[in-house]
C-alpha cells in the first residue's frame, strides 16, 4: 500500500515545489526575477488607495521590474481573506511578513489605518534605511496612527490641496532648470497625466526633478492655464502656474535612527497616469538611483502583459477582482472604470 502511494505523494510534492511563485499566496503577489542588473534585491510594492487605482498600476510596474530588469518583486494589497482586493478597507495589508526583507519600497496609499503589526514592520524597515518611491497619495500615507506624519517627515510633504482643478485640469510635467542632467530622468520626456497637480512644497533638502503645468483641460494639447489662486500656507495669492508647482522630486533623508532613506516622490501617479512612458520610466529609473545602481540610458518600460486601467474615481474598482487575476500572463478581468468624455476627446 505504502508503496503504490508514493509517486502520488512525491507528485504531488514536486507540483508545490514548483509551483509558481506568483501564486504562492492568494493575497499577494511574488514575481521571480528574470536575469538582470537587479538580480538579488526584492522590491516590495504596497497597494492601497481608494481613488487612483493602485491595485491596476503597482502590478504592472511589479512585472516591468522582475522581467526587464530582474528585480524580484512582490506586491501586497488591501485584500479580503479569499484574495478579492478591497481597496476601501483600510485597515487591509495582506502578508505583511514580506516588508521585512525588502530591500526597497514603492508605496501607492492613501490614508491607511493598518493594524499594529504591520505598522510596526514598515517603520522598523524605514528606520533601517530602506529606499522608498512615493506615489501620488503617498504624501498621505497614513491616518490617526503613529505613522500620519509619514509623507511630510519622509517623502518631504503630506497632503495640502488639489493646486489644478480636478478631474478638469490635467498635468504636463515639465524638468527644473538644471535637473535635465538627472539619471532620474534618462529617457524620460512628454510627460502628460490626467491627475491634476498638487500643492506641494519640498523641504529644502529635496532636489526637484519636475514642475506641473495646470492645463486648461484633460488631453495633451490643452493650453495651460491663466488664472490667479491663493497658497495654502501663507494665503498669498500667485498665478496658478507661476511659479509651478514641484510634482516629482528626490531627497536623502536622515531618519531618526540615523540611517539615510533614499527618497524618490511623485504626486503623479494613478494607474492611468502610468500609461505614459516617461513617468514609467522616471519611477524605473528610481527603482536603480534608490538602490545606487547604474541608471540605465534608457530603461525598458513596455508592458510585460496587456494594461488597461481604469479611470480614477471613488468606488471605480473592479468589484470582485482578485489579486490572482493579477500574476504574471493575465489581463485585468472585466471592463475599466471609463474616463471621462473630457479626457477621450481632443
Amino acid at each position: 500500500m505504502k508503496l503504490t502511494k508514493l509517486p502520488l505523494v512525491l507528485g504531488l510534492a514536486s507540483l508545490a515545489f514548483f509551483q509558481s511563485p506568483a501564486q504562492a499566496s492568494d493575497r499577494s503577489l511574488v514575481f521571480e526575477p528574470k536575469p538582470g542588473p537587479g538580480q538579488g534585491k526584492h522590491i516590495v510594492l504596497l497597494a492601497g488607495d481608494e481613488e487612483y487605482r493602485s491595485e491596476e498600476a503597482l502590478p504592472m510596474l511589479a512585472k516591468i521590474l522582475s522581467q526587464r530588469h530582474g528585480f524580484k518583486c512582490t506586491v501586497l494589497f488591501s485584500a479580503a481573506e479569499d484574495g478579492t482586493i478591497t481597496p476601501n478597507a483600510t485597515e487591509s495589508l495582506t502578508d505583511p511578513e514580506a516588508l521585512d526583507s525588502a530591500d526597497m519600497f514603492i508605496t501607492s496609499l492613501r490614508f491607511r489605518n493598518w493594524p499594529e503589526e504591520s505598522l510596526a514592520r514598515f517603520e522598523k524597515a524605514m528606520l533601517a534605511g530602506k529606499p522608498i518611491i512615493g506615489l501620488r497619495t503617498s504624501t498621505h500615507a497614513f491616518n490617526k496612527n503613529r505613522l500620519a506624519d509619514f509623507g511630510k517627515t519622509t517623502l518631504g510633504e503630506k497632503w495640502v490641496s488639489h493646486w489644478g482643478k480636478h478631474k478638469s485640469e490635467a498635468t504636463r510635467a515639465l524638468p527644473e532648470p538644471g535637473a535635465e542632467g538627472s539619471p532620474l530622468l534618462h529617457g524620460v520626456s512628454d510627460i502628460f497625466v490626467t491627475t491634476d497637480v498638487y500643492e506641494a512644497y519640498p523641504p529644502a533638502d529635496a532636489s526637484i526633478l519636475l514642475r506641473g503645468q495646470v492645463l486648461a483641460g484633460m488631453t495633451p494639447d490643452a493650453k495651460p492655464a491663466e488664472y490667479k489662486k491663493k497658497r495654502a500656507t501663507d494665503k498669498e495669492e500667485q498665478d496658478v502656474n507661476s511659479p509651478m508647482m514641484a510634482v516629482a522630486w528626490t531627497r536623502q533623508y536622515t531618519n531618526p535612527s540615523g540611517n539615510t532613506n533614499r527618497v524618490l516622490c511623485t504626486t503623479m501617479g494613478s494607474a492611468n497616469d502610468l500609461e505614459n512612458e516617461g513617468l514609467r520610466r522616471m519611477v524605473v529609473n528610481g527603482v536603480f538611483w534608490g538602490l545606487q545602481l547604474d541608471v540605465p540610458a534608457k530603461a525598458d518600460v513596455a508592458y510585460v502583459d496587456e494594461y488597461k486601467p481604469g479611470f480614477y474615481g471613488f468606488n471605480g474598482y473592479r468589484k470582485g477582482m482578485k489579486v490572482t487575476d493579477l500574476a504574471l500572463g493575465k489581463a485585468m478581468p472585466g471592463e475599466p472604470n471609463p474616463a471621462p468624455a473630457s479626457v477621450t476627446k481632443p
